[in-house]
């Protein structure tokens, strides 16, 4: 088997490389692209967040989330209140899977929590559901706000399903984030290690457009499809769709699943924790965002 498995990277990789050799013009354009996108939409979105996330867990406001939140966190999902911070910022910027790594590092989260919270913890920010699906796909604020509740709704589901079907977890301690800083040491660092992190996040859009492109220059099918592409990219895919019902439901479910490369992205940040619950998480998002995103569809159109 895993022999078997390095001969088909040797092949993947070999084929990208082919591509790259017999397309560089359109390569080097699809680079261009996936930088454009980087510089217009995922560094003024992500960036801010990225550091809004590093200051609630180094300066104290994620250990006051964790008290605040503490009394649902287990009812819910049977996990102690520490995850609370990272699941509000998952669902107001797309640093989930960042916040609940650097919990886990801090000591505030078990490896078992940390990875049960990242099935749900992982979303897509208002900001991109609103702008970029509702204004810009449906040019609706409507139906941005009904995907971003579809969203939310089945992030949730998905983790009561799968962390109240598991089995519980040993009870913690409830202690928070090992290390507070004042803001005037907390803020230089943060700003600094953010603009890192999300220039890697950048490499990963401008990688993927790239082998996006590759893809629909090998098998011209998968251009015509916005959820082959959305699949792969995303943002691509979203674009791609129409705005119709079928469209909308297409969208939830995109959303839901968030494309390769952002599961590339997220992977980067993980460190030691298993991808394992963040997959099934998102597996079975999906599932339950299409059956909510028809019966909405069926509402508003």
């Amino acid at each position: 088997m895993k022999t078997l498995r390095s001969v088909l990277l040797c092949l993947l990789l070999g084929a990208c490389t082919f591509g790259l050799i017999r397309f560089p013009a359109e390569c080097s354009q699809a680079a261009r692209d996936g930088l454009a996108l980087s510089l217009e939409t995922v560094l003024p979105s992500l960036f801010p967040f990225f550091v809004l996330s590093t200051l609630c867990i180094v300066c104290g406001p994620a250990d006051a989330l964790a008290r605040a939140l503490s009394g649902t966190m287990r009812p819910l999902f049977r996990l102690g209140g520490a995850g609370a911070g990272a699941l509000v910022l998952g669902l107001i910027g797309p640093v989930g899977a960042r916040t609940v790594a650097e919990l886990y590092r801090s000591g505030a989260l078990s490896r078992g929590e940390a990875e049960r919270l990242l099935c749900f913890c992982n979303n897509a920010g208002p900001g991109f559901v609103l702008g970029i699906c509702g204004g810009a796909l449906f040019s609706s604020a409507r139906a941005g706000a009904y995907l971003y509740l579809i969203h939310v709704l089945s992030a949730m589901a998905a983790g009561i399903l799968l962390c109240r079907s598991a089995s519980p977890l040993p009870t913690t301690s409830g202690k928070t984030s090992m290390r507070h800083e004042a803001l005037s040491r907390a803020f230089p660092a943060a700003v600094r290690d953010s603009f890192s992190a999300v220039w890697s996040v950048c490499g990963f859009v401008i990688l993927f457009a790239v082998l996006l492109r590759l893809l629909a220059l090998a098998f011209p099918l998968v251009a015509r499809v916005p959820i082959l592409l959305g699949i792969v990219e995303l943002t691509t895919g979203v674009l791609s769709l129409s705005a119709t019902p079928a469209g909308f439901v297409g969208c939830a479910a995109l959303l839901a699943w968030g494309g390769l490369s952002v599961h590339a992205q997220t992977l980067s940040v993980l460190g030691d924790l298993s991808p394992a619950w963040y997959f099934r998480g998102k597996l079975l998002q999906t599932c339950l965002s299409v059956p909510l995103a028809y019966l909405i569809a069926l509402h508003i159109w």
